[in-house]
This record gives C-alpha cells, structure tokens and sequence, in this order.
C-alpha cells in the first residue's frame, strides 16, 4: 500500500457573494475531485488545537501526525532546519519577510502594510535586497540567511522569544502599533526601509509595475526543534514535496526525504505537473512509502484577497496534480489511498489564517463506496465525521 497527501493550503474559506455564496471550492471546476469525493470518506478535522495561532507550522505538523502542543517550538526554527542553519541551544530563530509598505507617509510607524510577499518576488531578486540587509545588520548577534522568495531567516544568538505580529495579518493596516518592543529588531526594520526603498532593484521593479521590496518584517520565533523520526513513529518511508522552507524544515527535522522540482515556487504558476510526477516516481520507483504533496497556491491567493485567483489555484491543484496522480497510480496497479484537504481555511474575507476546523477526503484505491457526496466544507460537516485532533487523522490515512 502507498500513501500520498496532497495539501492545497490554506484552500478552505467561506461562502463569498462574488462566487454566488459558493466557498471557492464548490465553485471550482474540479472533475477529478467531483470523481473521487463521492467514493471516498469525507469529514472534517481541527488541524490547530485549541490556544494555538493559526498557521501553516501548526497545521502541516497535525496533518503529518505530529501533535502541535508537543512538538511545535515556533515556525522560523523549521525554516532554519530547511536552509541548513545548525541552531544553538540559545539561539533563536525569526522569519524575515521582505515586504511592500506604502510611501506616502513621513514616519515608519504611518506606512501601511501593503504586501507581505512583495509580489511573491523571485528568489534570485531577493537575494540581492537581503544582501544589502546583511551589510548593513550583520553581526555575531544578528546572522541573516537567504530562504525562498520574500521568506528568510534572521538567526539571534542568545536571543529571547519575543512576541512578533505576522505581517500577512496587517494587510492594508498601519504597522506601527505591530512593531516589536524589541529595540534591535525595530530599529533593524526601520532603517531597512530607507536602505530598500531606493535601492536600485527596487527602483527597477517599480518601473516595471512592480510592487517594491522595500522592508524587512521579523515574526515567527522560536528555538530549536526536535522532532522524532517520521519512519520511527509511522513505520513508514516518508518524502517531502513543498516550495516552502516551512515544509522542507519539517522534512528535515522529521528525517524525510526531500525532493526538489523545477519551477515548484509557491506560487499560483508553480509546476503542478512536475510535482505530481515527482509524488508517483517517490512511491513507485525511489522507495517511499508515504509522500506528502504540499501547494501553496491556493493560501496566497487567500491572503491578496482574489476569490477570482483562488479558484484557479484549486482548479490547477485539480486537474495538473491530482489527476495526474491518480491516472498514474491506477495505472501502475498499485494499492493506495489518497489523503486531500488544506492545513487551514485562509478566507477571503480577512486575507488570513483562521482555525475552523478543515474539509478532508480520503479515498483508498480498493474501494468503490464513500459518502456519496461531492467536496466541499458544507458536505464534509454533513458527513458527522470529526476527528478533533488533527494530528489523529494520519492514523486513519495509514489504517487497512
């Protein structure tokens, strides 16, 4: 038997009056998940326990069966496992985005937080912006290292959990009163406005319709993980798919294979196709077991607010992943069940995470009977199926 997930993030939201008081999902063209949702079980599950931030550090932690109250030391440090920094037992861990705030106004604290991803800016782009981050902050205090588009990393050497507001949950707001009591770290981003905003790329990018990269944001903090194995606590062989440090850390810290795909950059146009051909080569051809499909698409469709996008985002994750990987897994005639669902809903309507429990479909190759339902929130509550730890629900992914 093989196992494979595939998790569109963020994918759940509400009914939205653009789509006619669909959720994105019901108004979705989805053929494939119109064939498999009937013939499957469908239910819900709470991905993030009860006091726990909603985010994709908790959820993705639950969906791989890792208990988030257990497990979860905050999200930077599973990023730091991803880019390959070795944390110290003292040092702490901080995400730094590279944001678009506004220009207009004369003091930092007034600008208003217009993009978290600065137009999901290319890897390669940011990596110059955060070179001139580097030297400028840059000490044996404060070490900072190049992620994956506008998420990177700041390591702080004998630092100290400090509380650091998510800058996709600002969106359109004024930062001033998000900042951090901390006065390095807002000093830091303060002046990395004015070293940014005229920073040639960024002049560059705003000719070209851009949204400027113009500032540093830090969140997300915390020490230094310890996961136990994947392979010790399932029994199984696991591999990783994801465009995402978060996702890739967790792999690491969790002794999972990582497999990197071309032109996979978490974005609405990242390589579906090659994802999924990736997933069925891990468990038919390279000896996986379980491989673990993570898209990221549908989530930054949520947080720009474009009900629009995110129903292209899912109607991709449909038809240039999912069917590809069950027409290649009926076709090798392999046993295999097929996990579908998001980490977390990112409704429109607030442009970020919320912790209401998530739709899920399990559909298991052997059989021909499920709830009869199509997938949608509405159906998947219908169902009476609620696993209320989310982290419970792979048991029932890996039970015969």
């Amino acid at each position: 038997m093989k196992y494979i997930v595939i998790l569109g993030d963020g994918m759940a939201d509400e009914p939205i009056d653009v789509l006619g008081g669909k959720t994105p999902i019901e108004y979705a063209k989805t053929p494939e998940l119109d064939r498999l949702a009937p013939i499957s079980e469908q239910g819900l599950t709470q991905t993030i326990p009860e006091g726990m931030s909603p985010g994709s550090d908790t959820a993705n932690l639950a969906v791989l069966g890792y208990d988030p109250k257990q497990y979860y030391t905050g999200r930077s440090p599973l990023e730091a496992l991803s880019i390959g920094v070795d944390m110290k037992p003292d040092d702490i861990a901080l995400r730094c985005n590279i944001v678009t705030l506004s220009e207009e106004e004369d003091s930092y604290e007034e600008r208003i937080m217009l993009d978290h991803s600065s137009d999901e800016i290319s890897t390669e782009d940011a990596a110059v912006l955060m070179a001139a981050v580097r030297d400028a902050f840059q000490t044996e205090e404060y070490q900072f290292y190049v992620g994956t588009s506008y998420r990177h990393l700041l390591i702080w050497a004998g630092g100290r959990v400090a509380q650091l507001t998510p800058p996709h949950d600002i969106l359109t707001r004024k930062v001033g009163q998000y900042l951090p009591e901390e006065q390095a770290l807002r000093e830091m981003m303060k002046k990395s406005y004015d070293i940014l905003n005229t920073h040639p790329l960024n002049i560059k990018r705003a000719a070209e319709g851009k949204n400027k990269a113009n500032s540093i944001w830090f969140w997300g903090a915390g020490t230094r993980p310890a996961l136990s194995s994947f392979y010790e606590k399932t029994g199984k062989k696991g591999a990783m798919i994801s465009a995402v440090d978060l996702l890739k850390g967790i792999a690491v810290g969790a002794g999972m294979k990582n497999i990197t795909v071309p032109g996979a950059n978490g974005g609405l146009h990242t390589n579906y196709e090659g994802k999924a051909e990736a997933a069925v080569r891990a468990v038919l051809e390279d000896g996986a077991d379980f491989v673990y499909v993570h898209v990221e698409a549908p989530d930054e469709m949520g947080h720009q607010g474009s009900p629009e996008r995110k129903v292209e985002a899912i109607e991709y994750l449909d038809q240039r992943l999912i069917r590809i990987v069950r027409e290649k897994m009926d076709a090798s005639g392999e046993d295999y069940r097929l996990l579908i669902m998001p980490d977390h809903p990112t409704p429109i309507s607030c442009r970020t995470h919320v912790s209401t429990p998530v739709p899920y479909i399990l559909y298991d190759s052997r059989k021909t009977e499920g709830c009869g339902l199509s997938y949608s929130e509405k159906n998947a509550a219908k169902t009476g199926v609620f696993i209320r730890d989310g982290y419970r629900l792979i048991d029932r992914l890996f039970s015969e």
